[in-house]
């Protein structure tokens, strides 16, 4: 099973009796290999866009935390937007987590986080 030149899958076909298939077989097996194919294709299509949806979707999440965390720090410390950003991004990186995962640590004051000012 072709599309173009890219292998997308194979097609066994079994008879009862054996020999070729005939000219008429031959066409309903190609026009069911056709229809394999297309099934394929549109499976695949529609895996990928579930996936980059999920993707999308928890990356606005996590960016809807980021943004309550500076928030929150920003008012906490009197800072602006962008202070609280690196500091929450330095808070991250020196303590080898997901700058979402602090995010949400420091709104829900889940745990301390020494020098954010939680």
């Amino acid at each position: 099973m072709r599309l173009r030149d890219e292998t997308v899958g194979a097609l066994n076909l079994f008879r009862a009796a054996p020999g070729p298939f005939d000219p008429p077989a031959t066409l309903i097996a190609q026009a069911l290999a056709a229809v394999a194919t297309i099934s394929l294709l549109q499976q695949r299509t529609a895996h990928r866009s579930t996936v980059l949806n999920e993707q999308l979707q928890t990356a606005l999440n996590s960016r809807v935390l980021i943004e309550q965390a500076k928030g929150k720090l920003a008012e906490r410390q009197r800072i602006d937007m962008e202070q609280a950003f690196t500091a929450l991004r330095g808070y991250a990186r020196a303590h080898n987590r997901r700058l979402a995962d602090v995010a949400r640590a420091f709104i829900d004051n889940s745990e301390p986080l020494a020098g954010l000012g939680s």
